[in-house]
């Protein structure tokens, strides 16, 4: 199995910038791939990052060009650094891992998820 544990969510000011962390644990084959995903409710989770095991990333267009995601080399913590933000970007975001060596933007790629992080990003 897999645990996840998001934190670095808060709140911010439009054009500011905020990092998320995903601490992962467990055994490595269910994290080969990683990713970031956001939702609010009574709306569907949307991808936002992943980054596959040769290090591909992938970015929804929303938030191209302001986010980034990253991990160590290790592999067992997982970023999303925000800058830029935007008041659209307010939702819960949730880390997720896979275990497919290249995975898409879909929530039905990933079997693992955390809890979740909130972010607020104001006027």
């Amino acid at each position: 199995q897999v645990q996840l544990m998001e934190s670095g969510g808060g709140s911010a000011q439009v054009g500011e910038s905020l990092r998320l962390t995903c601490t992962a644990s467990g055994n490595p084959e269910y994290r080969e791939s990683m990713g970031w995903f956001r939702q609010d409710p009574g709306k569907e989770r949307e991808g936002v990052a992943v980054i596959d095991l040769d290090g591909t990333t992938r970015y929804a267009k929303s938030v191209q060009g302001r986010f980034t995601i990253s991990q160590d080399s290790a592999k067992n913590t997982l970023y999303l650094l925000m800058n830029n933000l935007k008041l659209e970007d307010s939702a819960m975001y949730y880390c997720a891992s896979s275990t497919r060596a290249s995975v898409s933007l879909y929530p039905s790629s990933f079997g693992f998820w955390g809890r979740g992080a909130r972010v607020t990003v104001d006027s």
